[in-house]
């Protein structure tokens, strides 16, 4: 199994920025490619960003230029940095696998203020 374990959440003003980190311990092999998704109160889960073994990356629409996601393989870790944060950004934050999801961590919070 893998587990996930977000950081780097927190309380932001409109226009700011975060890094957000995913740390990745136990059979990480098993997970060539990695996604961060977000959950905003009240809606549904949604994907993000992903990248695989190559360092390619995917990004949902909405994303806009604004978020850049990265990992390092050889320390299981992934990051996702936040441009011109949005109030429509306040979510918690989660990483798992992009095409089979393990557990879920507990997520980072991340609130935008205007």
């Amino acid at each position: 199994q893998v587990q996930f374990v977000e950081s780097g959440g927190g309380l932001v003003q409109a226009g700011g920025s975060l890094r957000l980190s995913c740390a990745l311990s136990g059979n990480t092999f098993t997970y060539s490619t990695i996604a961060w998704y977000r959950q905003a109160p009240g809606k549904q889960r949604e994907f993000v960003a992903a990248i695989d073994g190559g360092g390619n990356t995917n990004y949902a629409d909405f994303v806009k230029g604004r978020f850049t996601i990265s990992r390092n393989i050889a320390k299981n870790t992934m990051w996702l940095q936040i441009n011109s944060l949005k109030p429509e950004d306040t979510a918690v934050y989660y990483c798992n696998g992009r095409f089979r999801q393990g557990s879920w961590g507990q997520g980072t919070q991340v609130t935008v203020s205007s």
